[in-house]
């Protein structure tokens, strides 16, 4: 026990002639590093806040500024045009001050204020810089001479070496789009999914809403646009994650998996410590703010405010809404006795909470929990990829969403799963930050794992063991009866919501990024348009469909919907499933389809989107208590196929065309709809594509292996028409020649 070492380390005798007092050198030595390296870290913090407050400025250009300014004292020379003299004849006690003293100071005072002047006017440039968009919106693979202008002007005033928050105070608000864009880019989005009288009707509710009440709603989003950093991220932070009542596993928290094809070590404790020890790592650099800041196109750098609560943050129930609360304490490894977990993903914890959990042991335990760094469990049941086994990647998705239902933690920023073959995986909660945030985490952490800290021959961890570390404790619990009930309640509803997902894992190895390149079409819209193809043949019809971008080229900016089913999409799957339609005729079609959703996309990513800005249109009318049936029906429309790519190689650690082993299986989510279907997909290096499926089985029209066939059917049909094309101009090209050599043997 604690205890028992504590006692070992301090001892006391009380005896007639006072006390006699015992410590422990050895605890005494670890008392003062412990210190010691307290104070190492506050003043690492330190330092690097004062080097990201001041960039792209730095400390030694303040002492240029001044050196300059003294010189000018000594040269008869004023850069100041007077106003060193002027800040010398107002200084306050001047008269207990020599002449010498008195200009010493004004000199190093009218620098001070030069410099910060000259810090503030760099950032205001590099803002304005940043807040042109004008490159995301040509052509790939081509530049024109203004983005390259453009891209050397942001490199010039980005500064050296900056760290992870260097450029936050840089980075451009997030705009407020026009009411009229919005609801016109909205109407064009359900167009293709309603009827005439439907469409009519819609239009009529929008043009009611833009004409009565959008204008004064409009009003106070952009005053809040103004007063905050960001319009968008506390709201939607609040009311879609926080103030949610239902479970959050399957419904709210994803996953993340190891390695596809490779396992370090089969030893469960190596590998789980090697982790640990590479997520401490990452969070000591994170903590000095040492990570490089993530940029686009290496030059165009994104906000970092996630990146703040990846460790030591739990959610924490209320009655009415849960709060994201962020924690500095110390890391336990711990195993906690399964009992409690299921009420973590029910309604009754809030109530539980309080009752059971506020006072005495259960308290202490709790925070114990909630104020670690991060949650680890090791689970008893071998998972991963194997080739041999067709369900290995449906098993392993189910088993890092919700487990069994009592061994994760699903209320903490993330959970690190660990098996007994070796195998990892995270289950992240998601009001906290979005996938490509963990994604950073998980692939330093899985290069430093395996190639940075590495394992000895028998699949050990490298290095000495510290017999001086402290023993884990065991957490205390008094469940009584009455909770325990409720605990049995709790979990039998969990079960049931994890029985019903339906999962299927697929690796589509026909082709990947590097042929869909070659085809002159984007990635994204060509998966994503293979998803419609895919959808079509499944359900027999369109439905609204959800794609997650990323805003984060915005101060505090976290995702905005791209809405996938356009008329262009529509127009392009009907001549797929039109026998009378020409190759010629549906490629044209797709490619028109490809450049509107890349359109759609761009316009998302640089703040011109639709569903945020009508989200907080319509919080503000709740606010306001102002009744509308527009935005009353857009917020109520249900995402039956909601889609999502997770990015890969994010820090470009690992080499994966030298080793191609190491690519990761990326990760997914749970179905949005109950008759709809979830589908992450991860374009891993150049000839891999995976994609993580789900939806439920307690509905009789899904089925997630059913529509992996169909994705793999729709984008082997898309590529075919790309052949098509490229036999034909083969054909062309091969008669042009041969006309060509018979006009020359003429």
């Amino acid at each position: 026990m604690a205890e028992a070492h504590q006692a070992v380390g301090f001892q006391f005798t009380v005896r007639p002639d006072g006390v006699d007092l015992k410590l422990s050198q050895e605890v005494i030595k670890n008392i003062y590093l412990s210190g010691v390296t307290a104070w190492k870290k506050r003043a690492i913090q330190f330092k690097n806040g004062v080097l990201a407050g001041v960039y792209p400025a730095s400390p030694s250009s303040w002492l240029i500024v001044v050196i300059a300014m003294m010189s000018s004292l000594y040269i008869r020379i004023d850069p100041s045009l007077g106003m060193i003299e002027a800040i010398k004849e107002n200084l306050p006690h001047r008269e207990y001050l020599s002449v010498q003293t008195r200009a010493v100071l004004s000199a190093i005072l009218f620098a001070t204020g030069l410099w910060l002047f000259f810090i503030y006017l760099l950032r205001y440039t590099l803002k304005a810089l940043l807040s042109n968009h004008g490159w995301i919106f040509e052509s790939h693979g081509k530049m024109s001479t203004s983005t390259r202008v453009w891209l050397s002007l942001v490199k010039m005033f980005s500064g050296r070496r900056p760290l992870l928050y260097s450029f936050q105070a840089s980075l451009p608000r997030l705009p407020v789009p026009s009411v009229d864009d919005t609801i016109q880019r909205y109407l064009e989005s359900v167009r293709p999914l309603l009827n005439s009288d439907q469409y009519n009707q819609m239009e009529m509710l929008a043009n009611d809403f833009k004409d009565s009440k959008a204008a004064r709603l409009q009003r106070y989003l952009i005053l809040k646009s103004w007063w905050g950093t960001n319009y968008v991220s506390d709201w939607w932070e609040e009311y879609i994650y926080l103030r949610g009542r239902g479970p959050i596993m399957v419904n709210s928290n994803f996953y993340i998996m190891d390695l596809l094809y490779m396992t370090p070590t089969h030893r469960q404790a190596a590998r789980a410590g090697n982790v640990v020890h590479a997520m401490l790592q990452y969070r000591r650099k994170l903590e000095r703010g040492e990570h490089a800041p993530l940029r686009a196109l290496g030059t165009v750098p994104m906000c970092s405010t996630q990146m703040e609560r990846i460790f030591n943050t739990t959610r924490i129930p209320g009655i009415e809404t849960v709060f994201c609360r962020f924690l500095i304490f110390y890391i336990l490894s711990l195993r906690l006795a399964n009992c409690i977990f299921p009420l973590i993903v029910s309604l009754p914890w809030a109530r539980a909470r309080i009752k059971y959990f506020g006072q005495g042991g259960n308290k202490v335990s709790l925070d114990t929990i909630e104020s670690a760094a991060f949650f680890l469990t090791l689970d008893d049941e071998r998972q991963g990829y194997d080739p041999a086994n067709t369900k290995s990647l449906d098993s392993y998705a189910k088993s890092l969403l919700h487990g069994k239902c009592y061994n994760r933690w699903f209320d903490k920023s993330f959970t690190l799963i660990s098996y007994p073959n070796g195998k990892m995986g995270v289950n992240a909660e998601h009001s906290w930050a979005d996938a490509p945030i963990v994604g950073h985490m998980w692939e330093y952490v899985l290069a430093t794992d395996c190639f940075h800290l590495g394992y000895t021959e028998e699949g050990h961890c490298k290095g000495d063991v510290n017999k001086g570390l402290p023993h884990p404790s065991r957490l205390q619990w008094k469940i009584p009866k009455e909770c325990q009930e409720v605990i049995e309640t709790s979990y039998l509803s969990a079960k049931q919501i994890a029985d019903d997902v339906d999962f299927h894992g697929l690796l589509f190895h026909e082709f990947g990024k590097g042929l869909i390149k070659k085809c002159r079409s984007s990635p994204d819209a060509f998966i994503q348009l293979a998803l419609q193809l895919a959808q079509f043949r499944d359900q027999g019809l369109f439905c609204l469909t959800y794609e997650s971008s990323m805003t984060r080229m915005f101060r505090d900016g976290r995702t905005e919907t791209v809405r996938s089913c356009t008329s262009e999409a529509v127009a392009f799957v009907r001549a797929m499933e039109d026998a009378g339609a020409t190759n010629a005729q549906r490629l044209a079609l797709f490619r028109k389809a490809a450049d509107k959703h890349q359109n759609m996309y761009r316009l998302a990513m640089t703040g011109s989107g639709i569903d945020r800005h009508l989200f907080c249109l319509y919080i503000v009318s709740k606010y306001l208590g102002i009744d509308s049936p527009f935005l009353k029906k857009v917020l109520s429309e249900p995402w039956k196929l909601s889609t999502s790519q997770t990015p890969q190689q994010q820090l470009n650690l690992v080499d994966i065309n030298k080793f191609p082993k190491y690519v990761g299986a990326g990760g997914g989510f749970g179905p949005v709809a109950d008759d709809g279907y979830g589908v992450s997909y991860i374009i891993v290096g150049e000839n891999l594509i995976t994609f993580h499926i789900s939806s439920k089985f307690s509905s009789p029209d899904t089925d997630s292996f059913r529509f992996g066939q169909h994705i793999c059917n729709a984008m082997l049909d898309i590529q075919a028409l790309f052949k098509t094309e490229n036999e034909k101009k083969t054909v062309e090209h091969a008669t042009h020649v041969h006309l060509e050599n018979g006009k020359k043997h003429i």
